[in-house]
């Protein structure tokens, strides 16, 4: 059994005795904490705490965070508070305690949100300390080992959160040797049989192969030494859930996976890289397009090497990387090399470089934090940020961005900063203008043009794939929408006002304060929103208004006076929507239905969706066109026409030289000789719609015309 002396012995490595001798005094501390608890397996609970120090010391983490790998279910298990922590082993050590320590203190109704609530907390924890997330990964990663005392639907979710956050965090820092059994863990955990059957298949496999591996590993490293190249050769393993992803998403047998070789060759420096690079394509012919080079452009946790594939003998397929040691040992432990480094009293240009990288992309969760609506949509976020394969970009300045396979220009745009994915309106890739939605691939130059006035776009919500991007979109539109409903709600509750000849702005402040306890709402804001998205109407509230007025109510004003219909534009935003049962144009009588959540939803007169709302006056709004209208607005027609060859190519040219365009179009046919076609046009108002409409009744092969929406 593995002792707190065998892990001393391990620590004489790389820590000096006084810090052995604290590591020593937490685990001492932490016996007596959980004197009496055991584990589900049986033994002493510290026997966890220990094995979690174990793993953080085979990545040579310093000492303090061994304490807090000790003490760190101390907080949530014990009677003993962060303050005693701190007392005893300092406020560092309390601070990383309390950060992976989980929400012992709140009863949530749902298990997500509790899980959702302590990763959030854990999120704000790695801001000020990124040591938090290593001890944490480290204690995941002994409890996945000890999952068999667990219930099975228990050992299922834990595996299943294990495989969805903490291997693809364990990847994103780049601590492979963690994320590699993080993965493999969850997946016998998950799908215990199919785990049981690949194991059994690559044991099998290996015996096969043992002569073949040797001798592409004795040729490589026989060319090295030809050539006078100080490299190592080793053979490369593939992992269970990589063989098993493989088999399911690339539809190939076991059999074409493990033919696969893989090596690794390490050696000295940068330089010795590229010239083993050489004399391996000298010994064996490339694949075109397999060769990649992380070296040049490293991943965004810190990952370098080259890649290669190979024709071997016989076309044996054989998979080559490329590193030096130091590459090496990044690839391995990633950002805990930051700390491998420094227990050496070494700095390392590769180590410092990973751990920026990680504090920006963790900078990035703070952010995403803030935009996010709930812990859920936050860890929703998070989960689809971690995607494993990338691609790299450049500005026109030529810095190099990173980004997730399937990205578009509006992911690039909020990479860079998020008001300039705010104020996007187009973008120029490789000097060519582009759409926003163009996904994008590595090595195009991009350039963004940007303009004052320029929102998002609720439509970009269908095409992003950043988590930064999504929650920013998303942050937007309910800031934009909050405007434009206070605005909105103004003016409905102005017009009810100005039927008793007052306004909002003559109201004494009491009576608005009053209002404003009675329903339980913050402020003046609170409650011009809720007029315009509807869940209060303006004119139950502005009589509200009245009768607070001291000494006076709404008889104190005379009858109510007819007052003016609201003008709208098109261009109100995301408060007045326009009805797609009719398609309202400027020109038509129209009338606004008050929708909760929504606003006003604008109406023709005549629609006959209305239907009972034409008794409650208070939920119809008289609604007239302003004349200054810019917006183009779609109308749906029926027609119907004599089947005949180029139809469709006829009627799109009508249109577009009627300087309308065509939104939608589906045919249907109804007999041998017609066929009814369905238009979804876009023009710029009722006058505009007629002049279209002469001109394809003007068309011999058109028996009937019909707007719909009537």
């Amino acid at each position: 059994m593995f002792t707190i002396d065998d892990l001393a012995d391990r620590l004489g490595g790389y820590l000096p005795q006084s810090e052995i001798r604290q590591v020593k005094r937490a685990f001492y501390y932490a016996e007596q904490a959980h004197d009496g608890q055991r584990r589900r397996s049986g033994e002493p609970y510290v026997t966890h705490p220990l094995a979690v120090a174990n793993i953080l010391a085979n990545m040579h983490m310093d000492h303090q965070s061994l304490m807090a790998a000790m003490l760190h279910d101390v907080i949530e298990d014990t009677g003993v508070g962060k303050e005693a922590l701190a007392e005893q082993f300092g406020k560092p050590v309390a601070e990383l305690v309390d950060g992976v320590s989980k929400l012992t203190q709140i009863a949530f109704e749902d298990k997500a949100v509790a899980q959702a609530e302590n990763f959030q907390k854990m999120v704000l924890a790695m801001s000020r300390d990124i040591r938090v997330i290593i001890v944490k990964l480290a204690d995941r990663l002994h409890n996945m080992r000890t999952l068999g005392a667990l219930r099975p639907e228990k050992k299922r979710r834990i595996a299943r959160e294990t495989l969805e956050i903490y291997a693809r965090i364990a990847s994103r820092l780049g601590i492979n040797t963690i994320r590699v059994e993080l993965e493999d863990l969850s997946f016998q955990a998950l799908h215990p049989m199919r785990a049981e059957r690949i194991k059994r298949a690559v044991s099998s496999a290996r015996g096969h192969r043992r002569s073949a591996i040797r001798q592409i590993q004795n040729t490589l490293q026989q060319s090295l030494d030809d050539e006078a190249l100080s490299g190592t050769v080793i053979g490369r393993q593939k992992h269970l859930l990589s063989i098993y992803k493989k088999m399911r998403d690339q539809r190939k047998s076991f059999a074409e996976i493990m033919d696969v070789f893989g090596f690794r060759i390490i050696c000295n420096d940068v330089d010795s890289c590229y010239r083993i690079l050489g004399v391996v394509h000298n010994l064996y012919k490339p694949v075109p397009g397999r060769f990649k080079d992380y070296i040049a452009i490293p991943k965004a946790n810190g990952y370098q090497s080259l890649h290669t594939s190979l024709f071997g003998s016989n076309g044996m397929p054989i998979e080559v990387q490329i590193r030096t040691r130091e590459m090496e040992a990044m690839a391995n432990n990633g950002i805990a090399a930051h700390w491998l480094y420094k227990a050496g009293q070494t700095q390392h240009p590769i180590a410092e470089g990973s751990h920026a990288r990680a504090r920006s992309w963790i900078k990035g969760l703070l952010e995403m934090q803030r935009h996010a609506g709930d812990s859920l949509e936050f860890i929703e976020h998070v989960k689809n940020d971690l995607f494993p394969d990338d691609i790299y970009v450049f500005t026109p300045k030529g810095d190099i961005m990173e980004l997730p396979q399937g990205a578009t220009v509006i992911d690039f745009a909020y990479a860079v900063h998020t008001d300039i994915g705010n104020g996007t309106i187009a973008c120029r890739i490789d000097r060519h203008l582009a759409p926003l939605s163009t996904r994008l691939e590595s090595g195009q130059t991009l350039d963004i043009i940007t303009a004052p006035g320029a929102r998002p776009n609720l439509a970009w919500l269908n095409f992003v794939v950043t988590a930064k991007a999504r929650s920013a979109i998303r942050h937007a539109l309910k800031h934009q929408q909050h405007t434009e409903a206070v605005q909105l709600g103004r003016r409905l509750l102005n017009k009810s006002l100005a039927q008793f000849e007052t306004s909002l702005e003559e109201l004494p402040e009491g009576a608005l304060a009053t209002l404003l306890v009675e329903l339980g709402l913050k402020n003046t804001e609170a409650l011009l929103e809720s007029i315009g998205l509807g869940t209060r109407v303006a004119h139950v509230v502005a009589r509200r208004l009245l009768d607070l007025q001291q000494g006076e109510s709404p008889a104190g004003k005379g009858e109510p006076r007819a007052h003016g219909p609201i003008l709208i534009s098109g261009a109100e935003g995301m408060v007045i929507k326009f009805a797609r049962c009719c398609h309202p144009l400027p020109g038509d009588p129209v009338i606004g239905h008050l929708s909760v959540g929504k606003g006003i939803v604008v109406h023709r007169a005549e629609c006959r969706n209305l239907g009972e709302l034409r008794n409650d006056p208070d939920k119809l709004f008289a609604l007239e066109w302003s004349d200054n209208i810019a917006e183009d607005f779609p109308v749906a027609l029926r027609l119907e026409v004599e089947s005949r060859r180029g139809l469709v190519a006829e009627l799109a040219g009508l249109v577009t030289d009627s300087e309308a365009n065509i939104e939608r179009i589906g045919i249907e046919e109804r007999d041998a000789r017609l066929v009814t076609v369905n238009l979804t046009l876009s023009v710029r108002n009722r006058i505009h719609l007629a002049r279209i409409i002469k001109r394809l009744r003007n068309l011999p092969h058109v028996e009937r015309i019909t707007r719909l929406g009537n």
